[in-house]
C-alpha cells in the first residue's frame, strides 16, 4: 500500500466567537474609567466615529441626532415610567427603551426590546443617553447668578467655571489656587532639614543615600551595613549620620522597626525611661494585654502600665504617611435607584458614565467618493462597520446592566426599605434564569459596577449573599444580615458582659439563626473583631483608664 499526501474535505460544526461578540463581552465587564479609555482609543482610531454633544449633535455641530436612544428607565414594583416603541427593522428607534414591570412581572429576555437579543439588530447610528445627571437643575441662561459678562461673552470673576468636561458628577474644575499650590513630599521635607543639619559634603552624601532608602511610612528600608558597603565608607560613620537624621521632623523617621520608631518619639519627649524602654522592647505583650506580665517586666504597678500604654497609643507608628497626599477617587454609580412618591422604586442608568457617540455618514460618503484605490475603500468601509458595531455593543451593555440591576432591586427591595436585616440570600443563577442570560454574563455585569440607593452606594455584587438556614424552618437568611446581627451583639457588650463565641451562637439561634460556632468565629475574624478574651482585656483597660 503506497503512502502519499492526499486532500480530505471534512464538514464540522463549531461555536466560534466573532470579533463583534468578543468586543461586546469585553465592553460588558469594563469599569467606567476603562470604558472611557476604550472609547477614546476608538475615537482616535476611527475617523467615522464622533463624540456627540449634549444637544445631540456632533462635535462640529453638523450632525443631527435623528436616531437618539433615550435612557432606559425602569419602574420597579409599580407602573411603567415610559413605554418603548421598540426598534424596527428599518433601524428607527422608539421614544424610549423601557421596561414595564408590574407586581408579578419579571424582566425577562424579551421585556427590554432586545436587552438580551442578537447584536446584529440595527440600533441606528447614534448612542446617546440622558438620565438624572443630565437633567437641568436651574436656569441655564445664567440669569440671577450674580456674574457679569464681558464683551466676549465670558463671565467675569468665575475661575471655577473652567471645567475639563467630565460628566457623571465628576467635577474636574481646576482653580488658580490649585495650580499654584504644590504638595511637599516626605523626602523633600527631610532634605530641606538635612541641608541645614549636615554641612560636610561627605556627611550629606550619606544622608542623601539614607533619604533615598526611606519608605512611605518613614522607615529605613536597608540596614547600615548595606549602605556603608555601597558607599565605600565605615559603618560607624553611617550610624553617626543616621543618629543625627533621626532627630529630624517628623519624629520617628529613619527607624528600623516599630520599636525603634516609638523609642525615637519617646526620646524626643524625654519619656524614654527604663520602664518605658522595657515595655517598648516587649510590644508583643500589648497584643494580648497581659497586664500582670507587663507589670513584672517594667517593675511598676498596673496603674502606671495603663498610663504608659496610653502614651504609646498617642504616638504615630507611621510618621511618613503624614506626607502621603494620595486621594482615593470617588465611586461613580452606574445605576440610580430612586424611591417613588407612590411606593416602589425606579431604576435608571447614569448617563454620565455612558459615552455619546455618532457615526458621521456625511464624512463617510465624502471620503468613500474621493477614494480611488481599492484599499482605501476597504479601509473606510471597515471603519463604518466598526463604528456601527461599537454603538450596538454599547447599547447592549447599557440594556444588560439595566435589566440585571432592575431584577436585583426587585429581589432586594426589603433591604432598600428596611436595611441589611432584610437582605435576602441570592445567587447569580437565580438572576440569570429570570433575566434570561448566562451566569457568566451576570457576573461580568455586576463586577465593578455600582448602584446609588437611598441607603448609599453599593457594588452590585453586594446583593449576592450566601444563605444560612433558619432555626425555625422558615426562609433562609442572608449571611450578610447575620454578620450585621453578630456585629450588633458585640458592639453592645460591656466590660462585664463580653460574649464568647458559644454564647453568640446561643443568642443567634434564639433569634432564629441556625449557625455553628466555627461559622461565628469565621465571620468574626472576617470583620476584624478580636476574640472574647482580647475584647474582655481591652474593655477592662478602658474602664481602668476612665476610673
Amino acid at each position: 500500500m503506497a503512502i502519499g499526501p492526499r486532500l480530505d474535505i471534512r464538514q464540522t460544526q463549531a461555536l466560534v466567537m466573532t470579533p463583534q461578540l468578543q468586543q461586546a463581552i469585553r465592553l460588558l465587564q469594563l469599569t467606567n474609567l476603562e470604558l472611557s479609555q476604550y472609547v477614546e482609543q476608538e475615537l482616535e482610531r476611527n475617523p467615522i466615529l464622533e463624540r456627540a454633544d449634549p444637544d445631540g449633535t456632533g462635535v462640529d455641530g453638523g450632525l443631527e441626532d435623528s436616531n437618539q436612544i433615550d435612557d432606559p428607565m425602569v419602574d420597579v414594583m409599580g407602573e411603567a415610567i415610559a413605554a418603548s416603541d421598540g426598534i424596527g427593522d428599518d433601524g428607527t428607534v422608539g421614544d424610549a427603551a423601557a421596561v414595564e414591570l408590574g407586581d408579578g412581572d419579571m424582566p425577562g429576555a424579551n421585556s427590554l426590546d432586545g436587552a438580551a437579543g442578537p447584536l446584529d439588530a440595527d440600533y441606528g447610528e447614534s448612542y446617546n443617553n440622558d438620565s438624572v445627571t443630565d437633567r437641568p437643575t436651574g436656569d441655564d441662561s445664567g440669569a440671577g447668578s450674580g456674574k457679569e459678562a464681558n464683551a466676549d461673552g465670558f463671565e467675569v470673576g468665575d475661575w471655577s467655571g473652567a471645567s475639563t468636561g467630565l460628566s457623571g458628577g465628576q467635577s474636574a474644575t481646576v482653580t488658580l489656587e490649585q495650580v499654584l499650590s504644590g504638595e511637599t513630599t516626605l523626602k523633600d521635607h527631610v532634605l530641606e532639614q538635612m541641608n541645614v543639619l549636615l554641612m560636610e559634603p561627605a556627611l550629606r552624601l550619606i544622608g542623601q543615600d539614607l533619604v533615598d532608602h526611606l519608605d512611605d511610612a518613614g522607615y529605613l528600608s536597608e540596614d547600615t551595613e548595606f549602605i556603608a558597603d555601597r558607599l565605600g565608607c565605615e559603618v560607624e560613620l553611617v550610624d553617626v549620620v543616621l543618629e543625627q537624621m533621626q532627630r529630624l521632623d517628623p519624629p520617628g523617621i529613619f527607624a528600623r522597626d516599630l520599636s525603634d520608631c516609638l523609642a525615637i518619639q519617646l526620646r524626643e519627649k524625654n519619656r524614654y525611661d527604663p520602664a518605658m524602654q522595657a515595655l517598648v522592647e516587649n510590644l508583643a505583650l500589648l497584643a494580648t494585654m497581659d497586664v500582670p506580665r507587663m507589670c513584672e517586666i517594667c517593675g511598676v504597678g498596673a496603674e502606671d502600665v495603663q498610663d504608659m500604654i496610653a502614651e504609646l497609643k498617642a504616638l504615630n507608628p507611621k510618621p511618613g504617611l503624614a506626607f502621603d497626599y494620595d486621594v482615593a477617587a470617588p465611586v461613580v454609580p452606574d445605576v440610580f435607584v430612586l424611591e417613588k412618591a407612590d411606593g416602589g422604586w425606579s431604576v435608571e442608568l447614569n448617563s454620565g458614565t455612558l459615552p455619546r457617540l455618532l457615526v458621521n455618514r456625511q464624512y463617510y460618503a465624502e471620503v468613500n467618493e474621493a477614494a480611488r484605490r481599492k484599499e482605501d475603500k476597504a479601509y473606510i468601509s471597515e471603519c463604518l462597520q466598526s463604528a456601527n458595531w461599537l454603538i450596538k455593543s454599547l447599547d447592549q451593555r447599557a440594556r444588560t446592566i439595566l435589566s440585571v440591576a432592575s431584577e436585583l432591586v426587585r429581589q432586594q427591595d426589603g433591604f432598600l426599605a428596611n436595611g441589611v436585616q432584610d437582605l435576602r440570600p441570592l445567587n447569580l443563577r437565580a438572576i440569570a434564569e429570570i433575566v434570561g442570560i448566562h451566569e457568566s454574563t451576570v457576573s461580568r455585569v455586576t463586577s465593578n459596577k455600582y448602584v446609588a440607593t437611598p441607603r448609599g452606594i453599593f457594588e452590585l455584587k453586594y446583593f449576592f449573599t450566601s444563605a444560612l438556614s433558619s432555626a425555625d424552618g422558615g426562609d433562609d437568611l442572608s449571611s450578610e444580615a447575620v454578620r450585621e446581627q453578630l456585629r450588633g451583639l458585640i458592639e453592645r457588650e460591656t466590660a462585664t458582659t463580653v460574649l464568647s463565641d458559644d454564647k453568640l451562637v446561643d443568642m443567634l439561634r434564639t433569634s432564629g439563626v441556625d449557625i455553628a460556632r466555627r461559622t461565628v468565629a469565621k465571620y468574626r475574624d472576617a470583620m476584624g473583631i478580636p476574640s472574647s478574651v482580647q475584647r474582655r482585656r481591652a474593655k477592662r483597660m478602658e474602664v481602668r483608664a476612665v476610673g
